[in-house]
């Protein structure tokens, strides 16, 4: 598009608008009539650790997406001159799973508990059994069940359960409402009807019953929608919530809020049986969307959906980049006591490509990366740890290489499951997140872990906030009875399948050889977490 026909679609309300908060950063992304990102702003939080839960406050949350929607509003301004005043369309997604609880004057019972708690191993182990279904420790049902076997005494006051965006949704909406995929996240979906699954709802509630609390599950879930379906109209009160400087006008169209793996998804092009996508960003998740069911129930498997409410198979890991970040860091701080100015993003890719250059299987070295606990591989909590012997071949490019490997060592655990265990096949794995940022190096890295092509798009850096401005567009612009996948492929990627590499003999076999380490050191991990624990 020209420029004019962007200021064009910008002035008469032909672009759509997602935001999406991440584990690190909250992101908003315009994009024009063709769908590309034409605008985006961004916001730094972190969650902090406070009474032994990871958690992110209200103000952080609002003081976030007001400024990240602020600088996208700028930066329509300094591109093309006009003052944002309204979108076609207008989506929010974020980090899934988790647990927010609000009692009937909208009070949030409990401090938000994030997707990174493992703490609720009991409820998890508890569920999985009586449903035949694998819950996860971060599913927003396991928090509620863990709560009430605590004996919280909030518990009993709730009126309404919901995830970051569908909290967001509905302030800023009205809505309780969800997208199919984001909902599958916080209790089984039924994919016949493509809602929460009412024989385990039925389940649950008698599990329950001897508590004698004044709701039934069914009463405090939102609504579960489909993609391209209409989740309300943004609110009088709510543009003013979100634009502070009262430009934002209300009546705007808002589609079903999603987590950040459906978004993911749809910013990938990958909602199609026999494909899939890693994000790989503070935490990672793989997903492959199925032609069948599973032949059993995998632990380290969740089952969720698309936004369109097609059966996923997902592994998710709470650590990914965090530790490899922490490194940049101080290789920074080092060139900054040699009064260098450092430009981050070439530190990054200078390191990232020195990785290449190291032994297929890092020359010896191990490391973990956990900064927080890991389910995959049965930690509650995790200490990031770096470990080689004296014959160990200890340089830049190994050190590198073996971090990076790390990153996706979780990953690698459960994914072996999914593709040699049940036999899973994927055409083709579409990457996007942090990780992918270096061309060719964590493509080529991801290569190795899935022995299976990777491609990675040229808009995998917008990740999730794009991917959610594309289900809002989909929900205004679909032709009628057109699916999410064919708008996706033929309205937006018309084809574009990225940069694709196949995976090389030798790197599959350095990094099996390096997951044979790391599977036969985790016994130090959990010394180093024993050992470490802050009451020590």
């Amino acid at each position: 598009m020209s420029i004019q026909d962007i200021k064009n679609s910008i002035i008469n309300g032909k672009t759509a608008l997602g935001i999406e908060f991440g584990s690190t950063r909250i992101k908003a992304v315009l994009a024009g009539e063709d769908n590309a990102p034409i605008a985006a702003g961004n916001h730094d939080w972190e969650n902090r650790y406070e009474n032994g839960v990871w958690t992110y406050s209200l103000d952080d949350i609002w003081t976030g997406l007001q400024d990240a929607y602020g600088n996208m509003a700028a930066d329509v301004k300094e591109k093309y001159g006009l003052e944002l005043e309204t979108v076609g369309a207008l989506g929010f997604s974020a980090m899934m799973h988790g647990y927010m609880v609000f009692d009937k004057d909208k009070n949030l019972l409990a401090p938000f508990r994030t997707w990174r708690n493992t703490i609720t191993e009991e409820a998890s182990v508890k569920l999985t059994e009586l449903f035949q279904f694998n819950i996860p420790q971060r599913w927003s049902i396991a928090h509620l069940y863990q709560a009430i076997l605590n004996g919280e005494d909030h518990v009993k006051n709730i009126s309404f359960q919901t995830t970051l965006a569908g909290y967001v949704h509905w302030m800023l909406t009205g809505e309780k409402a969800m997208g199919v995929g984001e909902a599958s996240g916080m209790f089984p979906i039924d994919i016949e009807t493509g809602t929460f699954d009412s024989r385990k709802i039925a389940q649950f509630n008698q599990l329950i019953a001897d508590k004698n609390y004044p709701w039934k599950l069914e009463e405090i879930l939102p609504a579960v929608m489909n993609a391209g379906q209409n989740a309300g109209v943004l609110t009088e009160e709510g543009a003013k919530l979100l634009d502070v400087t009262g430009k934002l006008k209300p009546g705007i169209p808002v589609c079903p809020p999603e987590g950040d793996a459906g978004t993911g998804m749809a910013a990938t092009n990958s909602v199609a049986q026999r494909t899939g996508n890693v994000s790989a960003g503070t935490s990672v998740f793989a997903m492959v969307v199925l032609e069948k069911a599973l032949a059993k129930v995998h632990p380290e498997i969740d089952m969720v959906t698309t936004p369109d409410g097609s059966a996923v198979a997902m592994v998710h890991c709470n650590n990914c980049t965090s530790d490899l970040n922490a490194w940049v860091s101080i290789f920074k701080e080092f060139a900054e006591s040699f009064g260098m100015e450092v430009d981050m993003n070439k530190l990054f890719g200078t390191l990232y490509n020195k990785a290449l250059e190291g032994d297929k299987d890092c020359g010896g070295l191990l490391a973990y990366n956990y900064f927080s606990g890991e389910h995959i591989t049965g930690f509650e909590e995790g200490r990031p740890l770096f470990v080689r012997t004296p014959e160990s071949r200890f340089n830049l490019a190994n050190f590198m290489r073996v971090h990076l490997y790390t990153a996706l060592g979780a990953l690698k655990t459960g994914l072996d499951i999914l593709l040699k265990e049940e036999g899973v096949q994927i055409d083709v794995l579409l990457g996007h997140g942090g990780l992918f940022k270096t061309k060719g190096v964590g493509q080529k890295i991801m290569a190795a872990a899935v022995d299976a092509p990777v491609s990675v798009m040229e808009t995998a850096g917008e990740g999730g906030a794009w991917g959610i401005a594309l289900l809002a567009s989909y929900m205004v612009n679909k032709e009628e009875g057109e699916t999410l996948a064919h708008y996706l492929s033929e309205k937006v990627f018309a084809g574009d399948t990225g940069s694709k590499l196949e995976a090389e003999k030798e790197d599959v076999e350095g990094f099996d050889a390096f997951i044979k380490r790391y599977k036969a050191g985790l016994p130090i991990e959990r010394a180093a977490v024993d050992y470490l624990k802050a009451d020590k």
